[in-house]
């Protein structure tokens, strides 16, 4: 199949892009003290070379003393740190590109290998890291509040840095998703609930103040995961009527395009029906939606670090849903961390020119 509607723009509020093609988040660590340096502006102005559409920056930390599990994740506040991100953005902008940076807490995390820790204890919905047990504080309502305002800003200094967007991570059992999960979100005030549609109610509130402090006309993009990295097969939503009550508050409150993260893009979300994650994400709230999990590619992220390498696969299911209309964007990671060039090449069908992608690729900022 013709790849050539992936290179139609897009546009969205004041956000314009020259392709459908975006490049996934992908936490890097190589931000000493959370300063990203010139290797890292580097290595986005080479995907922005490279013709990516709208680059997503990997996960950068708001200011709060234990938003990180991780000293070389970057930050997304203090001078030092906003002053790389400048220069991301400026790179990146004049090499023709566009950027949102992926605004991020990690919450209730495992302790560093390394034996770092942040300077306070882990905080989260109820201090829980599922499935094993307290490493970490339980948020108060005013903690909550000052976490809320953390977010709005990161998301202000982005817009004033001259980024086109911005995302939310509520996915992969970080903090926005620790409020989504029933196992991580034991509370009994307004935080919690016993649905999915209860237990929103803490992003919709980060999405209301990012929102105020951007203005209605910047773009706002969540990325959402029914799974857990500890459990593939899990579902905040186990039918459609739970993902409408999960995502349509999001909707309401302000987010603008839903970025629906799978491992494997062409798994149907429900049972009766193809349509993925992203597919439905659509269908229920009539936004635009991002896709992504295993395109281009075998195999998946998670099999990289068990030693696993992924040749080239076709994009053939990707393109039928695509022009379908199940989506409107899509997200691509292994392929863009193995080749900066990989849009060009799909672009020009040099499909004979693929990279294919080992877990050496995760220890170099190329």
């Amino acid at each position: 199949m013709s790849a050539n509607n992936l290179f139609q723009p897009f546009q969205l509020k004041t956000l314009n892009i020259k392709n459908r093609i975006v490049m996934a988040p992908m936490t890097r660590a190589f931000s000493p003290n959370g300063i990203p340096g010139q290797n890292v502006a580097d290595y986005y102005k080479r995907r922005a070379e490279g013709q990516v559409g709208l680059i997503l920056s990997e996960g950068t930390v708001i200011d709060r003393p234990s938003s990180s599990a991780d000293p070389n994740i970057p930050h997304f506040y203090g001078t030092e740190a906003l002053n790389g991100w400048k220069r991301v953005i400026d790179e990146v902008h004049a090499a023709g590109g566009a950027m949102g940076p992926q605004i991020w807490h990690q919450g209730i995390q495992a302790n560093n290998p390394s034996g770092w820790l942040p300077s306070t204890p882990f905080e989260g919905p109820s201090g829980i890291l599922a499935p094993d047990g307290v490493n970490g504080n339980a948020l108060t309502e005013s903690e909550i509040a000052d976490v809320i305002k953390a977010f709005a800003q990161a998301a202000a200094d982005a817009k004033r840095l001259g980024f086109e967007t911005i995302e939310l991570h509520g996915a992969h059992a970080y903090l926005i998703d620790q409020f989504f999960y029933a196992l991580t979100n034991k509370r009994t005030d307004k935080y919690g609930g016993a649905t999915i549609g209860d237990r929103t109610r803490f992003a919709v509130d980060v999405i209301k103040e990012v929102r105020k402090a951007v203005g209605e006309d910047y773009p706002i993009i969540i990325r959402l995961s029914q799974f857990k990295p500890t459990e593939y097969n899990h579902k905040l939503a186990t039918t459609p009527a739970e993902m409408e009550a999960w995502l349509t508050p999001m909707a309401d409150a302000g987010i603008d395009i839903f970025h629906c993260s799978q491992r494997r893009f062409w798994e149907p979300e429900f049972e009766g029906d193809d349509l993925n994650f992203a597919g439905w994400a659509k269908k229920l709230t009539g936004k635009p939606t991002i896709t992504v999990g295993s395109i281009g590619l075998s195999g998946d992220f998670m099999g990289a670090f068990r030693g696993e390498s992924s040749s080239p696969s076709s994009l053939d299911e990707l393109l039928r849903r695509f022009d379908r209309g199940d989506f409107d964007l899509v997200a691509v990671g292994r392929p863009l961390l193995a080749d900066s060039n990989w849009v060009v090449k799909i672009k020009e069908e040099r499909n004979d020119e693929l990279k294919g992608f080992s877990k050496e690729a995760l220890a170099t900022l190329f």
